[in-house]
């Protein structure tokens, strides 16, 4: 017993002995922790802007800098925007605006990819991209003497060549499908599909689209003792126009849709139409703001499945429209308005207007406020079938229902508060 308390006795006096260790070191290595967060808050502060860039991936690659949740805690606000090149592919434009002590500070950095860049392709690239931006406004917290630029010579002369050589000519295919969702129970199914083609075509001149559509969605209920209830709807198309540049606030086009649906009681829709486009703002600035005005005039044919409440089973009928758009984009937020509106020509109460708009704005330090509404006149319902509808077409959206109007609204706001640093990655789970 005796030994037993002699051992029992030291393993305790270890274990306090490694305890006081433990404490002393801890305490040891506060003053680091706290140098380190001194030096940490010197560094400056970032505010990136881009919804289509890998946020992990960049803030644990470039991490000589502070993140912050809000563009009004920043020292340097990161504004990137995306859009299409003429090849189908993507161009990244990267704005570096200074805030604060750097207000005056400005830079824009453009990257284009084609469109068989891989993502990491993609991302490598944007990163270097980052980094160069960022050097000039690093001067601040001395991290700039970390910094060294390397040029790698580009050949321009083979990339024009190899463009000029180019054996699809600008056209670009893709083939899509396997969108098909099947959703089983005892006692109903439901399979939806989706399914097409797209060829586009993209130069400084000329735009044009081939996509002819295919969507297919059926639900099937089993009720026991009464008869299957069973709904199938078809919507097929046709979507193609070819546009022409006229300059850099001009342009026209051709626009060709064709359309199938049973639920509209659509047999054949065609609708052949012509128009020119007014812009108020040069097409090169259009990623960051662009007003235009469209108009079209042309001819619409119409075959039904049944004789509509006109009685009419196909008819041919001129119609022209007038739309009118604004998108903005800026650092402070995006808006996204437009006003269309439709008219026959051979009826002028039958007619057509829609007001829409989508904003979401930044209006102080973490808050948000998003906006999305449409309101649509509705007085050219022409394709509506006569006689009553069933319960079940209704219910199982079959049919059209006429109406005068459609309004759509929705509010929603966020408010973010707490640590303005967001440089943390943690990718568990």
């Amino acid at each position: 017993m005796m030994g037993s308390s002699a051992t029992i006795l030291s393993v305790m006096s270890k274990c306090c002995i490694i305890s006081i260790y433990g404490l002393i070191w801890l305490f040891a290595l506060e003053p680091l922790e706290t140098t380190a967060q001194i030096r940490e808050s010197e560094r400056l502060s970032v505010f990136l802007d881009c919804d289509q860039c890998d946020d992990l991936h960049i803030r644990t690659e470039l991490n000589f800098v502070n993140y912050v949740r809000d563009q009004n805690q920043a020292d340097l606000h990161i504004f990137v925007t995306t859009s299409n090149t003429v090849l189908s592919g993507r161009q990244y434009e990267l704005s570096f605006i200074g805030r604060g002590p750097l207000e005056d500070s400005y830079l824009r950095l453009t990257r284009i990819f084609s469109q068989d860049a891989s993502r990491e392709e993609r991302r490598e690239a944007i990163n270097e991209a980052l980094r160069l931006g960022m050097a000039p406004f690093l001067e601040r917290d001395g991290t700039s003497d970390f910094f060294s630029i390397t040029y790698a010579e580009v050949e321009e002369a083979e990339s024009e060549q190899l463009l000029s050589r180019d054996p699809w000519r600008h056209w670009i295919f893709n083939l899509y499908g396997g969108d098909f969702e099947l959703d089983l129970e005892s006692n109903r199914t439901v399979f939806d599909s989706r399914w097409g083609f797209y060829a586009d075509h993209r130069s400084d001149e000329w735009k044009a689209r081939v996509r002819p559509y295919f969507n297919y969605d059926l639900v099937r209920i089993q009720r026991e003792g009464r008869p299957t209830v069973r709904s199938s709807i078809s919507r097929h198309g046709l979507d193609s126009f070819v546009i022409r540049s006229l300059g850099s606030h001009w342009s026209a086009g051709l626009f060709l849709d064709y359309v199938t649906r049973n639920d509209r009681n659509l047999k054949h829709f065609v609708y052949f139409v012509p128009g020119v486009e007014f812009s108020l703002f040069p097409y090169e600035v259009a990623t960051r703001r662009s007003i235009t005005f469209v108009y079209r005039i042309g001819l619409q044919y119409a075959d039904y499945f049944e004789t509509t409440i006109f009685g009419k089973q196909q008819e041919a009928l001129p119609r022209h429209q007038l739309d009118a758009r604004v998108a903005i984009r800026r650092p402070w937020g995006d808006i996204f308005s437009g006003l269309e509106g439709s008219q026959f020509l051979h009826d002028p109460s039958k007619q057509r207007a829609e007001f829409f708009l989508s904003t979401s704005v930044r209006l102080f330090e973490g808050f948000s406020l998003q906006v999305q509404g449409s309101f649509e006149m509705i007085r050219d319902q022409l394709s509506l079938p006569s006689g009553e509808l069933l319960l079940e077409e209704i219910l199982l959206q079959q049919r059209e229902l006429a109406t005068d109007y459609n309004l759509s609204t929705s509010i929603a706001f966020s408010y973010t508060f707490g640590s303005k640093f967001a440089n943390v990655v943690n990718t568990r789970f």
